[in-house]
């Protein structure tokens, strides 16, 4: 009979231990501030009280949920949510894709690491200092952007008064602080094409447009599906400091979304079972979103999260 200490698993466990002693930060992470804050769920369906707590404050059911959904603000912030989400996705998806093929094409090597380093820089600068620089940069008096405008004639514009707005900026900066980062994953994904398929196909004829395709593209298919997936999966996870920083009460038809809603119900106005109703609510969309792309994917191609 066998110790424990020859068992598959055990043995593993011993041959892996440094890599798993290099999971286990990332593994400590999820647990503490993932997964046990998940049992505060709990209160959405309850009449929370800080002086009762969690487990003696009245139960509710639903109550919060339907309090939601009969609310006139609900149409417009899931509206709201869905479309910064949906444009985010559009847009910003497919330019670190684009980026990592125009880089695999720069043969100067030089030239490359520079762009490469000059595209990274925006994904290190803080959410507040890029929140500033596009509050400078779009200022109707001193800001670069009106400059331009009214040198060209026309009048300046408050950008960041004006609703119609909003998404567009959000979007861009979003583009210009997250693309060069974002292609590093495409950029690795196109090592892995053999380069004797470029030599056939030049030998065949094929120039670099056709080379790439019918060669780049289909080689790094697989992880722009991946990637693709996890971002639907988070089209309705916007991030809370930026619209945070960007919106005002001026532009609040089309930025306020579901993260500042629930900011201003739980946190300033203290009523925290109902923000944790309305949170939730999303996460669960949020699963449906990517359990639906992935078993898509799943369908139409070999490729999946799971």
């Amino acid at each position: 009979m066998r110790t424990w200490l020859e068992k598959p698993v055990v043995r593993a466990i011993v041959r892996d231990k440094y890599l798993l002693l290099l999971f286990a930060p990332v593994l400590l992470y999820y647990i503490i501030f993932k997964y046990i804050p998940m049992a505060g769920i709990v209160i959405s369906f309850k009449d929370y009280n800080l002086l009762k707590g969690v487990w003696g404050s009245d139960w509710v059911g639903l109550k919060y949920y339907h309090q939601f959904f009969q609310s006139p603000d609900a149409f417009k912030i899931i509206r709201n949510t869905f479309l910064l989400g949906f444009y985010n996705v559009i847009f910003s998806f497919p330019v670190p894709i684009i980026l990592a093929l125009l880089l695999n094409e720069l043969r100067i090597m030089l030239y490359k690491r520079f762009i490469q380093t000059v595209s990274y820089l925006p994904h290190f600068i803080s959410t507040v200092v890029v929140v500033s620089m596009v509050t400078m940069f779009l200022s109707p008096t001193t800001g670069i952007v009106n400059q331009v405008i009214t040198w060209l004639g026309f009048d300046a514009i408050n950008f960041l008064q004006k609703a119609d707005w909003f998404r567009t900026i959000y979007v861009a900066s979003g583009i210009w602080q997250s693309a060069g980062w974002s292609s590093i994953i495409f950029l690795a994904a196109l090592t892995t094409i053999d380069p004797q398929l470029y030599e056939a196909a030049e030998m065949d004829g094929a120039n670099r447009w056709r080379k790439m395709f019918h060669i780049t593209l289909p080689g790094i298919a697989p992880a722009i599906v991946i990637v693709l997936i996890l971002n639907i999966g988070n089209m309705i996870d916007i991030g809370f400091e930026k619209v945070f920083l960007l919106y005002n009460p001026s532009t609040y038809a089309t930025a306020d979304i579901i993260s500042t809603y629930v900011y201003r119900i739980g946190i300033v106005r203290g009523n925290f079972a109902y923000g944790t109703a309305i949170d939730l609510f999303m996460g669960i969309i949020s699963l449906i979103f990517i359990t639906s792309a992935n078993y898509t994917s799943r369908k139409l191609s070999d490729t999946s999260l799971w």
